[in-house]
């Protein structure tokens, strides 16, 4: 059986052609190229190298997911394209598990782990199991299915799995170089790391385990083929939060005026007025959100706001506001995380300041959360009550 294996699941790009449990090519690249610049560029030096027929390919199995959304929809349609084309089943093959068959074999507990992002790794569990006595094979077995969690997550699992088994386990993948030291912190059992050699994505493992796969009837048509995420996109991770937020942020309009001069008045011992709030709308170098609702029960539309002004290039943030009953629902975090990334697309602002009275620690521990740094007191700058100004920035 001669099978196709792709995989751009990450940050490797390879492509590799198995056939009757030899590899008669592999192409993988761990650079800064996009896979979409690569991946079919490999796949022709291997066709071209091995003078491949493809239309003598059995089937293609392809890292399915998890992994880097983008690279995986570009393993996908280049699956997909050629499944179509060639009339032939795509094996989707679990991308954690394909990374474990790297370590065909292995006495250990072998743990592979993807930077997933957002102190996330795309993680599982597993070992190999002798097939039996007459059979020299090994079966891969999951312990722990495929998921995404944070690193502590699955450090702890394997401390109380470890200790039951008395068994080392290995890491190997991406995550490693990002999550080492806290692996190092966290771990309580004896452990170690792959080498170079067998610690990234492989196209030849994601054929030889699409093999296996197979003789258990595992494929599907092309057109049925679709990438598994296993999380929600960050576009689809944001409008979930929104729609559960039941308000959505915008700049703020003139039909908002009042409401907002209403909002500033709530808030502050010394409110900005109506016509400052008219001028910013004009203003080129200002801007202020608004946090808005159009929920029916809502008695106020305008939520929470805040103020930017482009100040030769830097950003100065102000009038952070929230009405009182909407307040700890992280309103006033989502408003400054929109104010940060307007700042920067919008005029290419690298350094945000703002000032914060020193007895307002919620907003002090908010800002710092958010990243700014203390850089400076301006003694007596607020008035009713008199408080001093903490400086802070954030570059």
């Amino acid at each position: 059986m001669k099978i196709l294996g792709l995989d751009s699941s990450g940050l490797v790009a390879s492509a590799a052609v198995v056939a009757d449990d030899i590899t008669i090519a592999e192409y993988t690249i761990n650079y800064k190229k996009t896979h979409s610049q690569t991946l079919l560029p490999m796949l022709e030096e291997i066709k071209h190298m091995t003078e491949l027929d493809l239309q003598t390919l059995d089937a293609i199995a392809i890292a399915a997911g998890p992994g880097s959304f983008t690279g995986l929809r570009i393993g996908s349609a280049t699956a997909k394209g050629l499944g179509l084309v060639l009339e032939i089943p795509i094996i989707p093959v679990p991308t954690v598990d394909a990374l474990a068959y790297n370590l065909y074999g292995c006495n250990a507990l072998i743990c592979p782990i993807m930077d997933a992002r957002r102190n996330q790794v795309y993680t599982g569990l597993y070992e190999f199991q002798k097939r039996s006595e007459l059979d020299a094979g090994y079966d891969l077995c999951t312990i722990e299915k495929q998921c995404a969690v944070a690193i502590d997550v699955i450090v702890e699992k394997i401390n109380v799995l470890c200790e039951k088994m008395d068994r080392e386990v290995l890491f190997l993948g991406d995550g490693v170089t990002v999550y080492r030291d806290q692996i190092a912190a966290l771990i309580k059992v004896k452990y170690s790391f792959a080498p170079s050699c067998c610690n990234r994505q492989r196209a030849s493992c994601v054929a030889a385990l699409g093999c296996e796969l197979y003789k258990k009837g595992i494929s599907q048509s092309a057109a049925e083929h679709a990438p598994d995420y296993l999380r929600l996109s960050q576009a689809e991770r944001e409008r979930a939060e929104q729609e559960k937020k039941h308000y959505y942020i915008q700049e703020m309009q003139k039909e908002d005026l009042e409401e907002v001069t209403a909002l500033e008045a709530s808030c502050f011992s010394m409110p900005w007025k109506y016509k400052d709030f008219e001028e910013t709308l004009t203003n080129p170098n200002r801007v202020y959100l608004v946090a808005k609702t159009d929920a029916a029960d809502a008695k106020e539309r305008i939520l929470g706001g805040c103020m930017l002004t482009n100040i030769a290039g830097e950003g100065d943030i102000s009038n952070v506001a929230v009405h009182e009953k909407y307040r700890k629902q992280k309103i006033a975090t989502a408003l400054v995380e929109a104010l940060l990334k307007l700042g920067r697309e919008r005029y290419s602002i690298t350094a945000f300041t703002l000032e914060v009275r020193s007895q307002n620690m919620s907003a002090r521990r908010l800002y710092e959360k958010l990243g700014f740094v203390s850089k400076g007191i301006r003694p007596n700058f607020y008035e009713k009550p008199k408080d001093d100004a903490v400086i802070l920035w954030k570059e």
